[in-house]
């Protein structure tokens, strides 16, 4: 029974890290187009922060305000 019992949690374990494939179905393209969707949010909140970084902050950190300027100038689709 215990073997049985840690073969079932390493199976959930595996699957819990296997990346979603796309094109198996209806469900996993939503998840995708949601996750997409989600990456976009946060990349265009992190670029906004960026942004309202005072200079000192920025040096702090290692990137000049012309750094800053660029990367939040781009299209939240963009890396």
């Amino acid at each position: 029974m215990a073997h049985g019992t840690q073969s079932s949690l390493s199976s959930a374990t595996l699957s819990a890290r296997t990346p979603v494939r796309s094109g198996t179905g209806m469900g996993d393209w939503l998840v995708s187009l949601f996750d997409r969707f989600a990456t976009w949010s946060e990349r265009r909140r992190q670029r906004r922060a960026l942004e309202a970084l005072p200079d000192h902050l920025l040096s702090d950190i290692g990137i000049s305000r012309a750094d800053a300027e660029q990367e939040s100038h781009k299209p939240f689709w963009q890396g």
